[in-house]
């Protein structure tokens, strides 16, 4: 995310700090650098530069001081923050990463000048909004369709073969039905005591033994 500010008046009072820092910033992918600008015309040579959030600058995110060439960094437990100086430039860079969306908010730069003395921060400034937007990808919708479409083809197939079953069941209880009904019953009128059941007849062949 890149902004192009428009910076300080030339003529700018002693011993007096002005930060500038862009209004917004979108954390599109859960990362997001946040420069700010400074200005000042005195003879401080030890600084102090931190990252608020809140109206009420009450979350001190990340802080670096810095005297020459040595700077030494501090981050809130709660963010994941590296501070980056450019004296020449006088500008601090401060990069956030794996933001989350209760991390929107906005945020304050700050410097100060801790030596020598009179000790100078710049007056509260506009701040900028970082809004973090969730990161959707493409995977997961496709992860559910392919789970949702085997699902779909795994009830389908369970349905088809509880079908087969129960049909085929039904027509081995249909065949037994017709075998059980083959077999005669008593005829209708008065009974007779000699009536017997029917059974195939069967065919004797006596056989004799010839004798010479």
């Amino acid at each position: 995310y890149k902004t192009i500010l428009v910076f300080f008046p030339s003529s700018l009072p002693e011993n007096k700090i002005l930060v500038e820092q862009p209004p917004r910033i979108t954390a599109a992918n859960e990362n997001a650098t946040l420069a700010c600008k400074y200005a000042y015309n005195g003879t401080g040579n030890e600084f102090r530069a931190s990252l608020n959030k809140g109206t009420d600058r009450a979350v001190e995110v990340c802080s670096v001081s810095w005297n020459g060439s040595f700077h030494n960094h501090h981050s809130n437990k709660d963010f994941n923050c590296l501070v980056a100086v450019d004296s020449h430039k006088k500008e601090v860079n401060f990069s956030l990463w794996k933001l989350n969306t209760d991390q929107t908010d906005i945020y304050f730069c700050k410097i100060e000048v801790m030596f020598p003395p009179p000790y100078i921060s710049n007056d509260k400034s506009n701040g900028t909004v970082i809004h973090v937007k969730v990161f959707q990808s493409a995977t997961p919708f496709w992860a559910v369709v392919v789970t949702l479409g085997f699902l779909a083809f795994y009830s389908v197939l369970i349905t088809a073969v509880f079908v087969i079953c129960w049909w085929k069941n039904k027509k081995n209880r249909i065949l037994t039905s017709d075998y059980m009904n083959m077999t005669p019953r008593h005829p209708p009128g008065p009974k007779n005591k000699h009536y017997q059941p029917y059974a195939p007849t069967r065919i004797h062949t006596e056989y004799r033994s010839w004798e010479p």
